[in-house]
């Protein structure tokens, strides 16, 4: 996953979170990546559709209006602003909320633990799946 904090919502925000989200997969072996994304005018640029492309990614955006229709993206993001956001808020500064957000993903993806997915945190369900991939290819 990748982010960025800013007070705008320019393309080169959703940008630089997805070359950092680029530069992670980039340490591992980690094929058919979906992104997740509203139609926010940002996500739909052609610079950021053509990076996607470029990256081999598998754009996957909702309906317009319709937050059901893109449910993964939408319930990490309430839980963000929910669990963070609001709850530690008001914020002094973008340097506040940046770090701030920096240890929530951590923790979200480390630590948190999710009945859906067996009681264990999404980066060790995540780590598994692709290790049972590659198992399985090393095998055929």
């Amino acid at each position: 996953m990748g982010w960025r904090v800013a007070g705008t919502l320019h393309t080169e925000l959703p940008l630089d979170a997805l070359e950092q989200a680029l530069h992670q997969r980039s340490l591992g072996d980690t094929p058919q990546l979906v992104h997740h994304s509203d139609r926010g005018a940002q996500y739909v640029s052609i610079r950021y559709t053509e990076r996607l492309a470029d990256a081999g990614i598998e754009p996957s955006v909702g309906s317009v209006g319709d937050s059901y229709d893109n449910a993964l993206a939408e319930t990490i993001n309430g839980l963000y602003k929910a669990e963070l956001i609001r709850h530690r808020g008001p914020w002094r500064n973008l340097d506040a909320v940046e770090f701030a957000t920096l240890e929530w993903v951590h923790w979200y993806n480390h630590h948190r633990i999710m009945e859906a997915i067996g009681n264990r945190p999404p980066a060790e369900v995540e780590a598994a799946y692709y290790r049972q991939l590659n198992e399985q290819a090393e095998a055929a």
